[in-house]
């Protein structure tokens, strides 16, 4: 889809464009280091209970899918061709995280390295056209959901390539969050939803707390022996994250609490969208009794990204809040927007840096060049190996620059695409 940046602009709120562009650059950043051996700590993960600046970016991203269903829908139609375009689009978003996985097992008999490779890109090429096409909704509808399910039975009857391909992910959890958040949000009272927002965190909490986990024993917050592991291996098995292989930090029963994330980024978004004259106030008294909230659960269920724990709802979406309010003031009060540009473009066009930066590196490891010592690398071993690692001593500043590098280029991407009108939407 193409519109002008200038009038993108108006009809946007522009402090939750820069907030989620921040977003997107953090997300890219941690998810293409130079070298995995050497990242500073803070661009990792937790281990398991506690959380990092990198465990804020997903639950941000979520975060802001509640705003912006707040936005692009203020006056909650509910017909059912709203409906319909909230399916569609929960099918093109589910659909291109499904395929960012299936990627890598396309095979071809008879084909391999480069010829493998042009023909993933052919087929990548066709899904492309196919959910980001500019078609018309029922369009939009029935091939998104006919590409989904063949994907599916792919992954469950298909080749034995398929056997194994991972079926969550993080777009999938965004594709669900949007499709729930957006029924309840188009057909539910403010009293309502906080109810469904609570009663999601709640219910999480006595699954995970109160129910003992078959074949493992009493109900725990552990890696791999959850509850939460044990439904996720349960309903796809082999069809998890290939790092543990029997849980994913995706799952579905940890999808339940991911649906509060999204409505709290609701509930700040009917504040930004109101008359109220005081919203930073809202914001801050919000932003902080969540966050109050999420420190006080931490006692009870500690604060766990893998396992999207109710502590951890609570203690990122008061986090976010706090941040939003700062830009909100900053940007769309006081007008300060000077600096703003670098993290608007990454802002408009999310969905395109998530989808090729996962497309990109899972391409060029499959071409090999020699390196300075003659030996055979994928390219972006070799351009970092060669050109970045090569003049800087220090292993983890030369990782951290390799990430640095990759944001310019896709600055420099976006900033093409911004000036030249183009806003691309799933």
């Amino acid at each position: 889809m193409q519109a002008k940046p200038k009038t993108i602009m108006k009809s946007r709120l522009l402090s939750v464009d820069v907030f989620r562009g921040l977003t997107v650059i953090m997300m890219t950043l941690v998810n293409n280091p130079g070298d995995w051996d050497h990242v500073y700590p803070p661009l990792l993960h937790a281990e398991w209970h506690g959380c990092t600046p990198t465990d804020l970016v997903f639950p941000f991203f979520l975060f802001i899918v509640g705003i912006s269903i707040v936005l692009a829908n203020p006056k909650k139609v509910n017909s059912t061709d709203q409906d319909l375009k909230i399916i569609g689009r929960f099918c093109r978003i589910f659909g291109l995280g499904l395929f960012l996985n299936f990627f890598s097992h396309i095979e071809l008999a008879g084909f391999s390295n480069v010829n493998l490779l042009i023909f993933r890109l052919f087929i990548f090429a066709l899904v492309v056209v196919g959910f980001l096409g500019d078609f018309k909704n029922n369009t939009k509808l029935i091939s998104a959901a006919i590409a989904l399910l063949l994907m599916f039975v792919l992954a469950f009857w298909g080749p034995k390539s398929f056997e194994t391909v991972r079926i969550p992910g993080v777009l999938q959890r965004i594709a669900l969050v949007y499709l729930v958040v957006s029924l309840l949000y188009s057909r539910c009272r403010l009293s309502t939803l906080i109810v469904f927002c609570v009663l999601f965190l709640v219910l999480y909490y006595v699954l995970m707390s109160q129910i003992n986990v078959p074949g493992v024993g009493p109900a725990n917050f552990e890696k791999g022996t959850n509850l939460a592991a044990w439904f996720d291996n349960l309903i796809l098995e082999n069809h998890l994250w290939s790092v543990a292989k029997t849980w994913d930090p995706e799952g579905l029963l940890s999808t339940i609490p991911a649906f509060s994330t999204g409505l709290l980024g609701v509930f700040v978004g009917l504040i930004l969208n109101s008359k109220q004259s005081k919203k930073t106030m809202y914001l801050v008294i919000l932003g902080t009794t969540v966050l109050g909230i999420g420190l006080i659960v931490d006692t009870i269920f500690p604060i766990n990204k893998a396992l999207w724990s109710s502590s951890f709802v609570c203690f990122t979406a008061g986090l976010a809040t706090l941040v939003l309010s700062i830009f909100y003031v900053i940007i769309d009060v006081y007008r300060v927007t000077n600096w703003t540009h670098f993290f608007v473009v990454f802002g408009v066009n999310p969905m395109v840096v998530f989808f090729f930066s996962g497309i990109v590196p899972r391409s060029l490891s499959m071409i090999e060049v020699s390196n300075r010592s003659g030996v055979q690398q994928d390219i972006i071993s070799y351009l970092y190996t060669d050109y970045i690692k090569f003049y800087i001593d220090n292993p983890y500043t030369a990782s951290l620059l390799g990430g640095l590098v990759y944001i310019v280029i896709w600055y420099i991407i976006l900033t093409v695409f911004y000036r030249k009108n183009l806003l691309f939407k799933v």
